[in-house]
């Protein structure tokens, strides 16, 4: 498969002589080494920037594999990543597969895309189906730090037979090779670690701040001087100490003063704009503020007469494609609008469909402006000239905190296109606290975090793993964690202590298991064995089908309860508890059974209640209502509603399969997908339009 570059007539030296081409490309070091990594047997473990080329690596793995007549796996953490990956396979002429979850397209064909949770959950329920893999490839691998999810990829690597090989690939890694050593103890197979560090656009990072204007890193201490001088103008022309305004997120903060004249950021997309700095890539980390800057920009008029028309164009090609009405779908006609101004936003909220429009009209180069939230960062690959930071400080869950730097770097890739730009520009607007508080240095030094380890096993993965290996497979398992293998830089006591807590943890969650009727004194009981087989909420829907309240609902009633079974209201009402249904109480009470034991057992975060705050809209949506029902009657945006929908057909058809198809539930269930299947929920039509 390597082939050496034969070298040209016209070049005065000859290349080096392990210069090697693939595709078409002729790869760099770093790639040629993973190439041979793959050649001799090898793991491979590849940590590089953004754009530099490490999805060639991932096609060399594949090639290898269906050129020996065996398959390979792609995994992502995203669903847009798998559909995007898809179609590049597709392009290149490969017989490619695709399953997400909403879609299942080829899933036989010698390369399958994939989520990394489809892939863990096929290890458990049907190792044989790798029989003939060669290759799993993890994009955007340091997901293991990924504090909700991050255990699927662990699980994935320390399950997954003995014979399968993986490539990881990620962006910097802090720990990269300690994360590598723990690879070799649980795989069999040799590793090679590769590190690169170059990207092939480099960046260069920028402050803003509105009395100092656009600065560097090095110049932070004059930029404060600026600062203290405004405020001390402000304090001779007003009397006092400057006037307050409350932070964004509430509270007053230390040293924001109230704004006066134009906003910083108009301020700053002005320079952005006269200087040519264009497309922007506008990073917020609320999904309102996006929507009000980009409606705020509109006047900005960035593209001329033929772009204009060029994105007119391209906007109406993009509907006929789909099928959309833009008189009809005032969302729809509003991007149009915003677009014909080159400005866009992008965020989780948005619909499906509509997302797709917007990223086929940036890709296109003509949208000049978008603001988004940083989930438009995560691998799909979509660069820009520069890239702004609305804010460096971002809600945790608990407080709003300076973002890790991981998180920075990863948004911050996004600027600088490869054959382009010489290089990417990276602005932070910064309020007066960020002078002096924000980790500046960390951001523009690269100096992410190490990743951590989030190992901590579903129900539904330690019913699997009870199955087969009993009480002492599942010690086993902790003791193969990265949790476990990070434990050992502590003390003796300290590690056995951690150990000993986890093995307890574990105990404490099979006894209630046990008192919940899942696990039995010869291994799963009928309530273990249907939870087992479903992936996500296994423990709510096992409660609901064992405690008879799914055989009493109609098919409307069974959409909306799986879906209460996935929704969390976003922004909480003041309003107090909705009024339920019985059906509705008796589902709350079968799953409140288990959540009791848990409770007794001292289990730290107990399985999720329904929530019914999106129950009115499936009803509706399931009876023929419209988008606009949707947004009139929650309380949240189209686009979690619509995810919220997909993710329940997903378990509805688990559940079907489970309960056999011959029972009168199985039937209903397969009409309740057909109901709420249609129109946007409908994510198979969708990526077969486009």
């Amino acid at each position: 498969m390597l082939r050496a570059v034969p070298k040209r007539a016209n070049e005065s030296e000859p290349p080096p002589a392990d210069l090697i081409e693939f595709k078409g490309y002729t790869l760099n070091p770093f790639q040629v080494e993973a190439a041979h990594a793959i050649e001799t047997g090898e793991n491979v473990l590849l940590a590089a920037p953004t754009g530099s080329g490490k999805t060639l690596v991932a096609e060399y793995a594949i090639e290898h594999a269906v050129q020996a007549g065996r398959r390979a796996i792609y995994t992502s953490p995203i669903k847009a990543l798998s559909n995007q990956k898809f179609r590049d396979f597709k392009a290149d002429g490969l017989r490619v597969g695709l399953m997400t979850g909403d879609l299942t397209l080829d899933p036989d064909a010698p390369i399958v895309i994939m989520t990394t949770e489809i892939f863990r959950n096929a290890v458990f329920e049907d190792p044989e189906r790798f029989a003939d893999t060669d290759f799993v490839i993890f994009d955007e691998v340091h997901f293991v730090d990924d504090i909700e999810r991050g255990t699927v990829w662990e699980e994935s690597l320390i399950f997954a037979p003995p014979h399968v090989r993986f490539v990881g690939l990620s962006a910097t890694i802090a720990n990269l090779h300690e994360f590598g050593e723990w690879i070799r103890e649980v795989r069999s197979q040799k590793l090679t670690v590769i590190e690169h560090k170059k990207r092939p656009v480099p960046l260069s990072h920028r402050l803003y701040h509105k009395d100092a204007g656009v600065f560097q890193l090095a110049q932070r201490a004059q930029a404060i001087k600026f600062q203290e001088r405004a405020a001390a103008r402000e304090k001779t022309v007003s009397g006092k100490d400057g006037r307050r305004d409350r932070g964004r997120f509430g509270g007053k903060r230390k040293g924001r003063r109230f704004p006066s004249g134009p906003r910083p950021y108009v301020m700053l997309l002005d320079e952005i704009q006269n200087r040519q700095l264009l497309p922007a890539l506008y990073f917020c980390f609320s999904r309102k503020e996006c929507e009000i800057k980009a409606d705020r920009s509109q006047q900005r008029r960035l593209l001329d007469r033929k772009e204009r028309a060029a994105i007119e164009d391209l906007f109406f090609d993009i509907c006929n494609t789909f099928e959309l009405d833009p008189d009809t779908d005032p969302a729809l006609a509003s991007i149009h609008d915003r677009a014909m101004s080159g400005v866009g936003y992008h965020h989780a909220g948005v619909l499906p469909i509509h997302k797709e429009v917007v990223e086929r009209l940036f890709t296109s180069g003509l949208l000049k402006l978008l603001f988004t939230t940083e989930t438009f960062a995560l691998g799909i690959n979509m660069p820009a000239r520069t890239a702004i930071f609305d804010l460096l400080r971002k809600y945790d869950g608990v407080q709003m905190n300076y973002m890790k730097a991981r998180d920075y770097l990863q948004m911050a890739g996004r600027a600088g296109r490869q054959g382009l730009d010489k290089s990417g520009l990276v602005i932070s607007i910064l309020e007066d606290e960020d002078l002096h508080d924000a980790p500046l240095s960390r951001y523009h030094g690269g100096k992410v975090e190490p990743i951590t380890s989030r190992f901590n096993l579903s129900y539904s993965t330690i019913l699997n793993l009870f199955d087969r290996l009993g009480t002492k497979g599942l010690q086993s398992a902790y003791d193969r964690s990265f949790a476990a293998f990070q434990a050992i830089r502590g003390s003796a006591s300290a590690r056995k202590k951690k150990r000993a807590a986890a093995h307890a943890a574990l105990a404490v969650r099979v006894n209630v298991l046990r008192e919940a009727g899942y696990i039995g004194s010869d291994g799963l009981l009928p309530r273990g064995k249907i939870a087992q087989r479903i992936n996500g909420y296994e423990i709510q829907v096992a409660e609901l089908l064992f405690g008879g309240v799914l055989e009493q609902m109609d098919i409307y009633q069974l959409a909306a309860t799986f879906t209460a079974l996935i929704y969390e209201e976003r922004r909480r009402s003041e309003g107090g508890q909705k009024d339920e249904g019985p059906l509705m109480k008796s589902a709350n009470k079968a799953v409140r059974r288990f959540r009791d034991i848990e409770f007794d057992a001292g289990v730290a975060h107990p399985v999720k209640e329904p929530d019914w705050g999106i129950a009115a809209a499936v009803d509706c949506w399931s009876k023929g209502g419209t988008v606009e029902d949707l947004e009139r009657l929650t309380r949240g945006d189209a686009g979690d509603v619509v995810r919220n929908l997909r993710m329940a057909i997903q378990m509805m058809r688990q559940v079907a399969i489970q309960v056999g198809k011959k029972e009168s539930l199985a039937n209903r269930l397969e009409e309740a997908i057909v109901a709420i299947n249609r129109d946007v929920v409908d994510a198979k039509r969708q990526f077969e339009l486009g």
